[in-house]
């Protein structure tokens, strides 16, 4: 399996390209502020095709680019259903003052479009898009629609790992997404780490939304959130 990340260019959020390999379909994920030009690159440079666009959740800087990266290429955008509000206008729901502070750093009026094509997701659904089967655990706690993507199988050129995990703003490298936002709950965060992440094998490779991947197994016994949830020995 083919997996390439790279940061947007505001907030650090990281957008992946997924496919079976070289020279076929492929998934974009979350594609934030400013991806379009180093997206196209990605997908040039490995003969990609994008099958589908597929969201963790509603935030601006994880959608920004959504409505034209799905019109480059004509496919549809994936969210779980409870954050599909969020794409009515993502803008909406930002500080007025952080708006301006975006529009000073790209030089232009921050503007957003509602994607054409807007596809559902539930939670324990199987997509089988650009020959890759991908679960969707829903993990409310930073939204009250964030998933996690889930593959059985790892990048051809991580070692040691059995599995991957798109987690979004649910876990990151010693850190979870915070839960302080419009419509996060840290009730919702506990029991979607608690039921959602800790059963996962030691060996699952965590691609987050934010920061550096990192394995299940590594956060498990140093995350101090995890720690926290986790049952004693």
């Amino acid at each position: 399996m083919l997996v390439v990340g790279f940061p947007a260019l505001a907030f650090g959020t990281n957008c992946f390209v997924v496919a079976p390999e070289p020279g076929e379909e492929c998934v974009v994920v979350d594609p934030g502020i400013g991806v379009e030009e180093r997206l196209a690159e990605v997908l040039a440079q490995h003969r990609l095709r994008p099958a589908a666009v597929l969201l963790t959740h509603g935030h601006l800087d994880h959608v920004y680019a959504v409505t034209p990266v799905c019109d480059a290429h004509g496919v549809a955008a994936s969210i779980h259903e409870d954050d599909v509000y969020r794409l009515a206008n993502p803008l909406a729901t930002l500080d007025p003052a952080l708006v301006g502070m975006f529009e000073q750093q790209f030089g232009a009026k921050a503007a957003w479009r509602e994607p054409d094509d807007v596809v559902r997701l539930a939670d324990g659904q199987r997509l089988t898009i650009a020959g890759l089967e991908i679960d969707v655990v829903h993990a409310p706690g930073h939204t009250e629609g964030s998933v996690m993507f889930a593959l059985p199988s790892a990048p051809a050129d991580a070692d040691g790992v059995g599995s991957t995990l798109l987690a979004g703003d649910v876990l990151f490298a010693g850190s979870i997404g915070r839960t302080d936002l419009a419509g996060g709950d840290p009730d919702a965060m506990a029991r979607s780490l608690t039921g959602k992440v800790l059963p996962m094998a030691d060996d699952t490779l965590v691609l987050p939304g934010h920061g550096p991947s990192t394995t299940i197994g590594r956060e498990r016994w140093s995350n101090p959130f995890l720690r926290q949830l986790a049952p004693s020995a």
